[in-house]
């Protein structure tokens, strides 16, 4: 089944030259099918970008699914056109009377900021809190995991000397390796990670309804999850496209950071070789079985 897009949004061009099958809103409405119900609150500053790394994700997948995208109103983000915003994102307010099936929270570079620093802290909290009451399951990804552990948890996040940036070779915790979330996993995998803040593994353990699925040596926890499937939160990027990282570390350079080589990412460590891409499989198995065995198997036909 296809991802159901607006008709006008970059990203379709993206998606159907990758020859993933988009279906336009007005070819789905004539379908007697019950879509899943996607919100996406994309805090990623280059937004165009995020949009076709999830939806490539989400279109891999025999359900079909609706998508809305969300954005902030006490925070106008700078990369990215008002007309764009303004023609395919809503603000909360517009849908606060909806039930979803499923929600994304994605990252943000924000790490640097205390939670309660950042200028649309409120507003997330109460979007997460909405989400106990109106939302099936919801994924966090990178900032928005931190921020749903802080929020949620209590788990604080802890700064890092230097950025963790490049693919890290992740293993999944034997006690939980029959969890539906993993179902086709290797018990080694890798993902790709890009930020200056990470998580304590021993402040994911102090949580009897907090599950630790997989962790790196390198770059801490992974992947983790809520007991009842309500929350499932990633520390990293398996969304990420095979230049993404490149194109961060690039930008790092030009605006004089002092960054390093992202880790295990460039073949021979050499900045000029075009990395490959070796967590592709991983990221559509981690979209799939979230959207079938969370969302999917779990939400009610019809939300009362």
């Amino acid at each position: 089944m296809p991802i159901n897009v607006p008709k006008n949004l970059p990203a379709k061009d993206v998606l159907e030259g990758e020859n993933i099958f988009v279906m336009e809103d007005e070819r789905a409405t004539m379908q007697d099918i019950r879509p899943l119900n996607i919100v996406i609150l994309n805090l990623m500053p280059e937004k165009e970008k995020t949009e076709a790394h999830l939806l490539r994700l989400l279109g891999n997948s025999p359900l079909q699914v609706n998508i809305t995208f969300l954005r902030t109103v006490t925070y106008q983000p700078k990369n990215v056109s008002h007309s764009h915003l303004e023609e395919f994102y809503k603000d909360f307010d517009s849908i606060r009377e909806h039930k979803f099936d499923g929600m994304i929270i994605t990252g943000a570079p924000i790490e640097h900021l205390s939670f309660e620093d950042v200028i649309y802290w409120k507003e997330i909290t109460e979007i997460m809190d909405w989400a106990e009451h109106n939302v099936t399951s919801s994924l966090h990804i990178c900032w928005g995991a931190q921020a749903a552990l802080y929020h949620l948890y209590g788990i604080q996040k802890v700064p890092l000397e230097q950025k963790c940036s490049g693919i890290f070779r992740h293993r999944i915790d034997p006690a939980v390796k029959q969890i539906e979330l993993l179902r086709g996993f290797d018990d080694e995998f890798i993902a790709p990670h890009s930020r200056y803040t990470n998580i304590a593994v021993d402040s994911t353990l102090e949580h009897d309804d907090l599950l630790l699925l997989a962790s790196s040596k390198e770059a801490g926890p992974f992947l983790l999850m809520s007991k009842d499937g309500r929350h499932v939160m990633a520390t990293g990027h398996l969304e990420y496209d095979t230049v993404t990282l490149k194109e961060e570390y690039e930008r790092d350079l030009d605006r004089g950071l002092s960054v390093q080589i992202p880790a295990h990412y460039f073949p021979n460590n050499d900045p000029s070789e075009a990395p490959m891409n070796r967590w592709r499989s991983h990221a559509h198995l981690l979209f799939s079985n979230w959207l079938n065995y969370y969302v999917y198997q779990q939400t009610p036909f019809e939300w009362n």
